[in-house]
């Protein structure tokens, strides 16, 4: 078995420490690239987040956080498992992928299968623990994740598939902490489709690494949609994000904190982050796409200053 890692992988990891049998599982589930799972679960935390703007933060809502931690990485896992016994032959025709698992023999199918299965279960014992609108909420989104796959094949906005997907923490944190018995509130409607322009902006960046692979092997993407125009249409995601994050902030009865804040974000970190992209190097295309697990935690911070207010200000005497 060997040691050889993909190209887009980390070159130190604690999963380096692990047992050589299970290293190949370990970067199946991407588990040497936190990135993933953590764009997985700040949408989750941010609809906590805004569900508690003028209410404040319970102690409750530090289970449910740590339940999403728990099956973000494990979902994260679950779909990138599943993603690669679909890619398989085309991952073994891009050089940034042929190194995974599954196309250089590491894993076989069957054992990769068997994984998969593992993982859904992890994430199917963190579902239990939801309230009942937050598992119903949950269970819509199975089959949009099942044909994620397969959008490369058949648009040029898998970017825009992949954002439905992965946002979809946004909804599932708000329908468990919502005070509307029954109903995902319209704040976090707001704030889902702001990351789902999110996503489309930074998986657009993450995309430009591959765009001569993927025109050899036919995969559509939004970087290879966008060709040289992608900085133009990248920050105009990253734009209609901060628009709907801001009214998601405004609906909430935080416009104004919320809205400097996110000001602040656009100037100081999302336009230097595209900045930082050189088009003759699709390296620094990985670094800016990494860039945007700090702008997701700054979104995060600027959703949570009012309820953390509200939830300290009685143990201050005020």
């Amino acid at each position: 078995m060997t040691d050889l890692k993909p190209a887009d992988a980390l070159k130190q990891h604690w999963t380096d420490a692990l047992p050589r049998a299970w290293k190949p599982f370990a970067q199946l589930s991407r588990l040497d690239r936190p990135i993933g799972w953590q764009l997985l679960v700040l949408p989750c935390w941010m609809g906590i987040a805004v569900a508690r703007i003028g209410f404040g933060f319970f102690w409750t809502d530090l289970a449910y956080a740590g339940a999403f931690l728990i099956g973000a990485i494990a979902m994260r896992g679950a779909g990138c498992t599943y993603n690669d016994i679909l890619d398989q032959d085309i991952d073994a025709q891009v050089e940034r992928t042929r190194l995974r698992p599954l196309p250089s023999g590491a894993v076989s199918l069957k054992a990769a299968w068997a994984w998969l299965l593992a993982q859904c279960l992890v994430g199917l014992g963190v579902l239990l623990t939801l309230p009942t609108l937050a598992q119903i909420v949950s269970l819509i989104a199975i089959p949009l994740v099942a044909l994620y796959p397969l959008m490369k094949r058949i648009t040029w906005w898998p970017q825009a598939w992949l954002g439905i997907v992965f946002s979809w923490g946004a909804l599932v944190g708000g329908a468990t902490a919502t005070y509307h018995a029954g109903v995902v509130p319209i704040e976090t409607i707001a704030l889902y489709a702001g990351c789902i322009c999110w996503t489309i902006g930074y998986d657009t960046v993450y995309a430009l690494q591959d765009r001569e692979d993927d025109a050899l092997v036919g995969v559509r993407s939004t970087a290879r949609l966008f060709a040289d125009q992608w900085r133009l249409w990248t920050t105009v995601f990253y734009v209609l994000a901060l628009v709907f994050w801001t009214a998601a902030g405004a609906m909430s009865g935080a416009g104004q904190p919320v809205a400097i804040g996110l000001a602040l974000i656009g100037a100081l970190m999302i336009w230097p982050t595209l900045a930082l992209v050189d088009d003759a190097r699709p390296e620094t295309a990985l670094a800016a796409f990494k860039r945007n697990a700090i702008i997701g935690a700054a979104v995060l911070l600027a959703f949570s200053l009012e309820p953390i207010w509200r939830t300290v200000r009685p143990h201050l005497g005020m």
